[in-house]
This record gives structure tokens, sequence and C-alpha cells, in this order.
């Protein structure tokens, strides 16, 4: 049974959620329930038009940086030095890049105006962060997630407006960073050809 939240920042126990990983609907994106949810393994996923909607998913999409595979050709992107890839220098024009990348199998974006409020509070609050990738000054991929500072790195979205250009700073920010998992949220085909693969939500919790 799905919960409808209220005022109070609570979560039921992840293992209510649906077989589709829903858990909740409603509340609020408060930087408190925001934090909340991902130290419970919940995330906000919703449209333009939707009420609040609240996942936690079994399987979960999950990246070990010990199994990232990296190619022979990335591996040569990287050595030419084609991008420049920084951390934090620009988290306003990450998220609103992401929100206007189109997506397969998306009619519109999950990153709304109010998505993008509370994440730059978020940000500013030291919880989240993003990867910018520059080519001649000019920023041509990014991705952004939630750190809380036990180890987990929540990815949250990614853009790219240059071949290659986010797999770069994805790898180059994993090789660079010393996390015990990256949480990929869901299935990608892009992400599986990085290396990520699906654990159970039991497993996943007991990371966070």
């Amino acid at each position: 049974m799905i919960t409808h939240l209220t005022k109070e920042i609570i979560f039921p126990n992840v293992h209510q959620a649906d077989s589709k990983g829903l858990l909740a609907v409603g509340g609020d994106l408060s930087v408190e329930r925001l934090i909340l949810a991902y130290k419970r393994g919940v995330f906000p996923w919703f449209e333009k038009g939707q009420p609040i909607l609240w996942w936690s998913p079994d399987p979960r999409f999950v990246l070990f940086p010990e199994k990232l595979k990296v190619s022979k050709s990335m591996k040569q992107v990287l050595k030419n030095k084609d991008f420049l890839v920084t951390i934090n220098q620009d988290f306003k024009s990450v998220i609103t890049e992401c929100a206007k990348a189109k997506r397969e199998g998306q009619h519109g974006t999950w990153i709304t105006s109010s998505m993008i409020d509370a994440y730059i509070k978020l940000h500013d609050q030291g919880y989240v962060k993003s990867v910018e990738v520059w080519q001649k000054e000019k920023l041509v991929a990014g991705l952004y997630g939630v750190d809380l500072n036990n180890g987990v790195f929540c990815g949250e979205s990614m853009f790219t407006n240059v071949s290659n250009a986010s797999k770069a700073g994805f790898i180059s920010f994993i090789q660079n960073t010393n996390y015990k998992l990256i949480d990929c949220q869901v299935y990608t085909n892009h992400l599986s050809s990085l290396g990520a693969e699906e654990i159970s939500r039991v497993a996943f919790l007991k990371y966070l």
C-alpha cells in the first residue's frame, strides 16, 4: 500500500514499496526531507503535473568503483586530455542542462523547477556535488548527485552535448574520489556499459 505523506518528515519502511519501487506520494522537497530520504535509500522522481513520487526500487542499480569499465577508446580520450573536468564549479548550469536533456522514452523532464530549487539548496549546504566537463572553456557535459559523507554517491542525472564528454566526466570523477559505491538508481544501457550492475535493495541499504 502506497503511503501518502503529510507535513511530518518521515518515510515508511522501504520494504513497503510496490513491485516497481514506488514507496510514497506527497510531502515536500525540503532539505530535511530529502536528506532523510537519501539516508533511507529513497529518492524523488516525478514529472511536471504529478505529485511528488518517492521511490526505493528492488533491485537497485549501482556501480562499484573497482568494477568501472573503461574502453580502450575512452582511455585514449582521457590520455589526450580532450576535456577539463571540475567539481562544484557551476552546479546551477549542470542541473539546468540536465533538465533540458532529451531522454529516450520520456516526453518531458522530471527535473522540474521545484526540483532544481530544492537541489540548489542541498548543494548550497554541501549535500550535492556537480561534475563539470569543459572543452575550450565551454561547458559541454556534466552530472550531479547527492553525497551524505557515508561513502556512497547517489547519482541523479547527467547530460552531454559532445560525444564522450559525459563519460569522460563520470570516469574521471570516479577514478579521483574514494567512494565505496555509486548509486545509479535504475538500469540504463549507458551505465551498464561502464560496469554498473543490479544488487538487492537489502544489500544496497547495508552500504548506507
